[in-house]
């Protein structure tokens, strides 16, 4: 059986967790950053975990973690 691939896109954007989850950074940024507050920019420099509805898809593009 060969290996299976990675999706790259995916392996820049997600890292699992010790217990299994799933973490991902948040969006809105990258540019219009004057507008938001610092306590907005503040909470999105904050790592998230990515819902359960899609680890599942999540995780099978990451088939070695």
């Amino acid at each position: 059986m060969p290996k299976m691939k990675t999706k790259r896109g995916a392996a820049k954007r997600f890292k699992l967790t010790g217990s299994g989850k799933v973490r991902r950074r948040k969006a809105y940024l990258r540019h219009i950053l004057t507008a938001k507050t610092r306590k907005q920019k503040r909470n999105l420099n904050k790592a998230a975990i990515v819902s359960a509805a899609d680890t599942k898809q999540v995780k099978r593009m990451l088939p070695y973690g």
